[in-house]
Parts: structure tokens; sequence; C-alpha cells
């Protein structure tokens, strides 16, 4: 099968050519063939359109302008024979120049003319039938081929036809038979289907050696996208849900089968011409779509986040007679926001003509995810009207005490101190004290120098240092928001506090009885926040060098994980076990000579968040440099969890957000070395051990 523009090739009554004008409804039968027709192909250009049938025993190269004139004129349309006995082809591919036509006849790879007949190179190596090749249209001498190598196994060869020299040769990668392929051209990347319903993506450019991307398992893919709008449907109630979309159970009943989903064709999809009139999220991101032919359906994947955005299964349809499809072609561009779909059933002589309608598809599987209006989003900004609806005005009363002359209530015998001493006390060099925390305090008054957004971000080694005599795990690092200071939580129970240029001595701050697994600087930067393994969470006074507030074993009964200030110093954050902690914290460092012990600084709990369905709560991310009410959670179930804490309570879960349990989320928290848009903030990114760092958006949550 084969499609393009409003034009359809497939075969009728096995040899005779069949191109169907979907404009004019007019077929054009076109016969030249003895055998039956095994692969065919349009042309890059458009002007001349040509396609190329192969069989057995012949390739033909069709000029359809040329072939509809004859058959006007009452002629029977002739092709030029390219090729002869050349085996069973499986598929053939024109040059971007349509100058050269790519034969996969068994084995091998044919270069022929599109002129006459004649074999221009002609490429051994693979072990087994190959089923797909395309050309890269940035390197027009080099063809990327596909096979079935080893039975259920399959290598990918990249070619250089001119010179029949093989570049390079990937082992084996899965131990099923390739069946498709497509050219990425704007990400240079190499995409390529299984019979299985696996997906693999190369990188084709040259410094990477063609290392995988990403493998999609596309079975599981589908299965979680039609549970998803499933379940969203069923939350907007099933009058307002128009997708036929069904929940796929995870078990089967008793005596059923599991399917396999061979991925037949991959095509590129317009799928941001289907909304170009519309202000949606979709409309400014410039990534790829392709489309996915199975044996069962069609899927779009996002190629930013491999991702399914829509999904049309047959069976669904009751006016389609065809449920299994055992091939499939489509156009690669929109006519009129549609798209056409070329089917042949499995186990009928039937071939069906669709026309897709991908906005349409979209927007019934997907509203959920369409933005609506700005006030149905999530946003990190916060409105100019907020409020702590579980927090009490009067949460704390601070009683100033003014110094008063000590009275003594009876007589006590003078010890002698009453008198002048006799020699002048030792008097410490307090100077040099006064200095540092005027230092401090003016360090951060500097006006920072803007960073341009257009310049490359900064990748040259600067320096190195050792933190300490013995190899030492560094658990965690964090920079002051003016970028001056730079704080350090070891395995060694010790808080490390450096200069941004790492040229001066650094500040040991010693007192956690275990690994310090996060520290926080606060937004005027006077005060540190670090947590440990020791079940304890502390404030440190930067500037004096000492601890001002300590929270002891007794207040947690797990370790806690995470610690941050937040809502500009107003509270602290803190995850403990399966929940996270708000606090609110009045500090002070003021030294009483009396109860010079006594810990002045107080700090109570404002609520418990707790994180559903999950052991434990591994990241946690808010922003304090402005308000916020926006809180993320990343769980050991692998799911990430917003917390909106004007609301005071959890507003949207993301289950599967990877493979494995996110360990780290890092937000867009403002810098005060540039100037953003007040979008830019509601991203976020997302890291998880062996599957890569994902860049999220808060306001589709995609």
């Amino acid at each position: 099968l084969a499609c393009s523009h409003h034009r359809c090739a497939f075969p009728v009554n096995g040899s005779e050519l069949c191109v169907w004008n979907t404009a004019t409804a007019q077929p054009l039968f076109l016969s030249g063939h003895c055998y039956s027709i095994s692969a065919l192909s349009f042309g890059s250009n458009i002007n001349p359109l040509l396609v190329c049938s192969a069989s057995h025993e012949r390739v033909i190269v069709w000029n359809l302008d040329e072939c509809t004139q004859k058959a006007q004129e009452g002629f029977a349309p002739h092709g030029i024979v390219i090729g002869t006995l050349l085996g069973m082809v499986l598929h053939v591919r024109f040059s971007p120049d349509d100058q050269q036509v790519a034969v996969c006849a068994g084995n091998r790879i044919c270069m022929l003319s599109t002129k006459n007949e004649g074999i221009l190179a002609e490429l051994d190596g693979h072990l087994a039938p190959v089923t797909a090749a395309e050309f890269c249209t940035w390197e027009k001498s080099m063809l990327i081929s596909v096979s079935e190598d080893r039975t259920f196994k399959a290598r990918k060869i990249v070619w250089d036809y001119s010179t029949s020299q093989l570049i390079y040769q990937s082992g084996i990668i899965t131990a099923f038979p390739l069946l498709s392929l497509l050219i990425d051209e704007e990400n240079k990347q190499l995409i390529t289907g299984c019979a299985e319903g696996q997906l693999w993506i190369f990188s084709l450019i040259s410094d990477h050696n063609y290392r995988c991307v990403t493998h999609i398992n596309l079975k599981k893919e589908q299965e979680r996208f039609c549970n998803k709008v499933w379940k969203s449907g069923k939350e907007i109630g099933e009058g307002q849900n128009n997708s036929k979309v069904c929940k796929i159970d995870n078990m089967r009943p008793e005596g059923s089968v599991e399917t396999s989903m061979p991925i037949l064709l991959i095509e590129h999809c317009d799928f941001l011409v289907c909304f170009h009139n519309e202000e949606n999220i979709y409309s400014a991101l410039k990534t790829s779509y392709f489309w996915i032919g199975t044996s069962t359906g069609l899927l779009v994947i996002n190629l930013a986040n491999f991702e399914i955005e829509a999904f049309l299964s047959y069976k669904d349809y009751s006016d389609l007679s065809i449920q299994f499809a055992r091939s499939c072609a489509l156009t690669r561009q929109t006519v009129n926001g549609k798209v056409l779909c070329l089917i042949t059933s499995m186990f009928e002589d039937m071939v069906a003509v669709l026309e897709v309608n991908l906005a349409a598809l979209v927007r019934t599987q997907h509203s959920v995810f369409l933005p609506c209006g700005s006030e149905n989003s999530l946003s990190v900004i916060a409105s100019l009207s907020y409020f702590f609806p579980f927090l009490s005005i009067n949460y704390f009363r601070v009683i100033g005490l003014k110094d008063k002359p000590l009275v003594f209530h009876t007589k006590i015998k003078s010890s002698g101190y009453t008198a002048a001493p006799r020699m002048t006390m030792f008097i410490p060099n307090n100077n040099l004290k006064k200095k540092e925390a005027s230092k401090c305090r003016t360090s951060c008054k500097c006006k920072n120098k803007e960073y341009p957004l257009e310049s490359d971000p900064p990748i040259k080694y600067k320096k190195e240092v050792s933190v300490t005599s013995k190899p030492t795990p560094i658990f965690c690092v964090q920079y002051s928001g003016d970028g001056e200071m730079l704080a350090c939580g070891l395995a060694d129970q010790t808080v490390l506090i450096f200069n941004s240029n790492l040229t001066n001595t650094y500040n040991v701050f010693p007192g956690h009885d275990g690994a310090v697994n996060s520290v926080g600087w606060s937004h005027d930067k006077k005060w540190l926040v670090s947590a440990s393994e020791d079940r304890t969470l502390r404030v440190w006074s930067v500037c004096n060098k000492e601890l001002a507030l300590i929270l002891g074993k007794e207040k947690f009964d797990k370790t806690v994980r995470f610690a941050q200030f937040y809502f500009l110093d107003t509270f602290m954050l803190l995850c403990c076990g399966a929940e996270f902690h708000l606090l609110s914290f009045h500090l002070d460092t003021t030294k009483d000579d009396l109860k010079r012990y006594k810990q002045r600084s107080v700090c109570k709990l404002v609520q418990k968040f707790p994180m559903a369905s999950t052991m434990e709560i591994t990241s946690l991310s808010a922003v304090n440099d402005f308000y916020s009410y926006i809180v993320l959670t990343a769980g050991s179930n692998r799911a990430l969890e917003v917390f909106d804490l004007n609301a005071g309570c959890s507003t949207a879960v993301i289950p599967e957000a990877h493979t494995r349990s996110v360990h780290q989320i890092c937000q867009n928290k403002g810098s005060s070395f540039s100037t953003q848009q007040p979008e830019a903030y509601n991203l976020f990114m997302t890291t998880a051990a062996g599957d890569g760092i994902k860049l999220w958006d808060l306001r589709t949550l995609r």
C-alpha cells in the first residue's frame, strides 16, 4: 500500500495496480505485472508524481501525469521497467531527488535508476530478508535499512550506496524481526519498530555513534493511555465523554491468548498544523510527532516525551469491517486537517480507505489535558489573593522582655564580687565577628550581572576542591540565591559552606549524628537548614556560624529526607516517610546569660500532607524566592503528586512518571542573574536512576 497527498495506490486482483484519486474519486488502473505486486511507493516530488511497483519478476516506475493523459486518450498506460527477476521484493523507496530507487529483494538491496533498466549498486550484508530502507535527506549518499536477520533477530545497517561500503553495523536489537523504519530529519534520529510492539530510537548525529536514545514498549504505553483516558472520562461523566477508548485490564479472561502488536508503519505526523488556529499548549511546543500503524490501530507519538497523544482502534468503529490489518499506509501531510489512511485486512481480500480528523480525535481523547482556560490550569506563581485555610492568623505570639536590674529578695553575704577588680580581665577581640557579620549582611546587596538567556550555558571546567582528606560521599549541594556561597551535605555528618569561587577556606557546621541528606538556603541567605539520617532537622546561622534551631528525634518517627524554607522564609517544608510537614518557625539567636543553653527559637507543626499510595517520599520541591503555593512530591511508587497549599490538598497525581522512583525534582525557581517569562516558572525536571531526565510542564502535567 502507498499514500501521497490525495492519491492512494493498492493492488487489485494481485497483479494490477490501482491509483485512486480521493479528490476526484476517479481510479486509474495500471497493468504491467504478471505476478502479485508485493511493494509500492510514491516518489518524493509532486511534479512529476512517480509511483514504483514491484513484484517477483519486475520493478516498474510509473509517471502518473503521463499515465492519466494516456488513459484519457483511450490508450493503455505504460511504465518504465527498471529491474527484472530480482526475487521477492518486500520494500521499495525513492531517493530524495527521485533519481534512484532502493529495492529490498531478499537479503540484498538493489539500487536502480528511475530512467532505465540496470542495477547501479548491489548492497549485501544482511543475513535475512530486508524489510525496510530509508534515505538520509541530509546525506544523500547514505541509506539505512533494517532486516529480519537471524530469523527473529535483526541488524540495522547504514550503507553508502555510492561505494557499497558498510559504514556501521549494529548488534542484535531484539528477538523479533524489525518491520518498519523512519528517519527523523529534524532531530536526526532513526526510529524502528519490531513485530512485538517494541520501538527503538537511535541518534544519527555523527558524534553519538548511533547510540540508543530510548526504547518504548508500545503495548504498555497504549494500555496506560487507554486507562488514563477511561479514568478521565469517568471523572467528567459519561455524558460528556465522547471517546471510544475503553479500559484495558491487566488480567485476561481464562482461555484467552495475548496477541502481538506488530509495528507495520512509522510515518511523520502534521500534529501542530491541526491546531494552528487554537491557543493551546501544543502550538507553543516545537517538537516532532509521528504516526504508528499497528495491526489493531493507529497511534500518535510525541517525540519529545515519547508519550501517546491519540489512539484509534479499528474494532471500536462498527462501520469498519477490518479489525486486524495486514499492512497500512498514511499520507505524510494533512489535507484540510484530515489524514488519509489505507489499510488491508489480514484475513480477507479487502482494502479500506480512512479519512482521519486528527484534531477531533485528539479533542475527544485528550480534553482533560488541553487547557480550557487560565482559571483551571495550575501555575507556580501565586495569585494576588492567597490564604492558607488551615493556618491561624496569630500562630505565634512573641513577647519582648526589656532588660531589668537583677533583684535579690533575700540578703546574701557578699563574696567580694562587688569590689572593683584588681586586674583587667581578658577581653576577646569581637571585631572580627562584627566584620564577618557586616560582610554577610552587605554581600546580598551587591547587584548581580544579568546573564543573557541567548548565551550558551557554562560548560567549561573551572576548579576542583577536595572537601575531606579521605574519600567521603557528598549527598547534596546547593548554591545560595545570589550565587556567592555553596553549601554541601556530607556523609561524615557535617555541613560545609564554601565561597562560590572555591578560593577561601570553608566553614564547617558539625552536630549531626548521621549523613546529611539535604541542605537549603533561606531567601535572605542568613540561615541554612539541614536534614540528616539521625532524624533531626537543624537551622544554622550563617553569619554567626552557630546553631539556631534543632528539632530532635522525638518529633519524627522516620528519617527526614528533605528540608527547605518556603513562602519567602515564612514556613519550612520537610518530608518524613510518606508525608511532608509544613512548619511555622521563629528564629532567635540572642543568648540569655542565665539560660544560655536554652533554645529561644520556636518551631511548630502547622499540618501534615500525606502522599497517596506510597511508602516514602523520595523527593520534594517548592519555590521560596517568590510566593507560590505549589509543592511537588515524588514517591517510591514512581508517581509525582502536586499539592496546592492554598487549597490545602492534593490537586493532581502523575502515575509512573519514571520507570524507577524519582530521586530528584528540579524546579525553575528563578534567578537573580536572568529575567524570564512567567510561563517559564511552570517548568520542572525529574530524574530517576537509569531513566534519564524528563522536562515537565505544570500547566498540562505532561
